[in-house]
């Protein structure tokens, strides 16, 4: 009987043992900023959120992050603001921005040290999904680790149009940056 069961004992304590290894490659955040920056010749805008969430798994070397559309803010004003969310982003009918997919290097993120990686996966916003490459600055410590990534989304790509006149006032290409602390999950 004692040889029958130390093999189910055996495969028990592995498949534990592998669970808590897989746990600790994961890293999640859930006060992230991002701001984007519209410098057109006739105004500058400026917003920003600290809504941005998301998770990262070390060992798989996939993410997903989101930020809720109407989370931004600091416009130069609160009909901008409002402009942003009912004309340009539709946020009722497209609530999030969505960043999924996978690390391309091969790195191993859970090791302390400063990375330089490539994200490549699906940008979702405004209702259209654009495959993206992100390069993205990594710092791992025995804490966690903070990501910092800058990059510019094009309007027209998104199907995001700008009316005429206000054409001088919004970018076409607008400029983004994220900074998020992950902590281990």
């Amino acid at each position: 009987m004692k040889n029958f069961l130390l093999p189910i004992f055996i495969a028990i304590g592995l498949c534990l043992s592998l669970e808590s290894v897989a746990q600790t490659g994961i890293f999640k955040t859930t006060s992230g900023r991002i701001t984007f920056r519209s410098e057109a010749p006739l105004e500058l805008i400026e917003a920003a959120s600290k809504e941005l969430s998301g998770v990262l798994d070390a060992a798989r070397r996939t993410f997903a992050f989101s930020v809720p559309m109407q989370s931004f803010q600091g416009f130069n004003s609160a009909l901008q603001r409002e402009h942003f969310n009912e004309n340009y982003m539709e946020s009722t009918r497209f609530p999030k921005a969505v960043f999924t997919g996978k690390i391309i290097e091969s790195t191993d993120l859970t090791q302390p040290g400063e990375y330089v990686v490539r994200a490549k996966g699906k940008l979702s916003l405004h209702g259209v999904e654009q495959e993206r490459i992100i390069k993205v600055n990594i710092v791992t410590d025995k804490k966690g680790m903070t990501a910092h990534a800058q990059f510019s989304v094009l309007l027209e790509e998104y199907n995001i149009s700008i009316p005429r006149v206000v054409y001088q006032k919004i970018a076409e290409e607008i400029q983004i940056s994220v900074e998020a602390v992950l902590a281990k999950s």
